[in-house]
This record gives structure tokens, sequence and C-alpha cells, in this order.
């Protein structure tokens, strides 16, 4: 049996410029800053350009990109953090609320890329905010780009979700 694989989407390219936000939750200060250098990496690989945020926990990470996309120009967001499991459940309460605000924004059109990593340990954050080993922050920031290249190909869709009324 072969060993695990993990594929990874070239880049995609753009014709006009990308402008994406990087919000992030640094509350363990060195695990976000790995995160935040391995988006930004991604980013300016792509020739977007960014501009960096920080609220005060991951739970205010999706309201301040809701803001953020109704009040600037930005084509995308990066939503970036570590909730790192404690003794109460304040950590399924996080983890959960953040990543469902952060989905329905994006079943709204928002292009976001959820780096906002939910970890047991610490070790296991800084594994996985380390750009030279998993980079989830430009993991990211790819799917933000690779989200923005798709909005750019069909067009946000003005067409109703869900159930006409009658």
């Amino acid at each position: 049996m072969a060993g695990q694989s993990h594929y990874t989407l070239p880049l995609p390219t753009f014709d006009a410029p990308v402008n994406v936000l990087i919000v992030v939750a640094p509350y363990y200060k060195d695990i976000a800053d790995g995160l935040i250098s391995g988006a930004i990496a991604e980013l300016e690989k792509a020739g977007a350009t960014h501009e960096v945020v920080e609220m005060p926990g991951a739970l205010e990470v999706p309201t301040a990109i809701r803001i953020a996309s109704g009040e600037a120009e930005f084509d995308g967001f990066v939503a970036l953090g570590c909730v790192i499991r404690g003794e109460t459940t304040h950590y399924d309460t996080v983890c959960n609320d953040s990543s469902r605000a952060l989905q329905l924004l994006g079943l709204n059109g928002a292009c976001i890329g959820n780096g906002i990593l939910t970890v047991e340990t610490y070790d296991q954050a800084a594994v996985r905010a380390d750009p030279k080993a998993q980079n989830k922050g430009g993991g990211a920031a790819a799917a933000a780009l690779h989200l923005i290249a798709l909005t750019r190909r069909y067009g946000a869709s003005s067409k109703p979700i869900g159930f006409a009324p009658t």
C-alpha cells in the first residue's frame, strides 16, 4: 500500500490586481506570526496585495470579515488564529461558531480561506503554523485565491439560493 499523498493545486493566475485582507486573532502570538508569514508568502507568489488586521479572538474574526466585506475593496479574506483545547467546553463553542460563521459568509459570496487552527496541543499548532512544515496559513491564502479566481470566472451570482416564494 502506498503512503499518504497530499495534492496541492497550482495557484491561480490573475489578469487584474487582487487585494486580500488577512484577519488574525494573535492570542498565541508566535503561532499567529507563522500563519501570517505563510499566508503573505502565498499571496505574494500570486502577485496579490494584502493588509493585516488583528482581532482579540477567533470569534471576532468572522465579524471583522463581514464588516470589511461591506465597507472596503477586498477581493478575498484569510482568517487566521489558533484555538487549543482546554478544560472547558469553550473550545467547542469557539471552534464551531467561528467555523460556522466563516462558512455562512462564504456561502453568501465572500471568498474566505479558513486558517483558524483547532488543535489539541500547542505542539500540533506549531507544526501546522510553521511555513516550512504544514503551512496552514499559506493553505488558507491559497484557498482564498482559488475562490477569488472562481468568482472572477463565473461572476458573483445574483440568483437566489433556496426556495422561490410563492
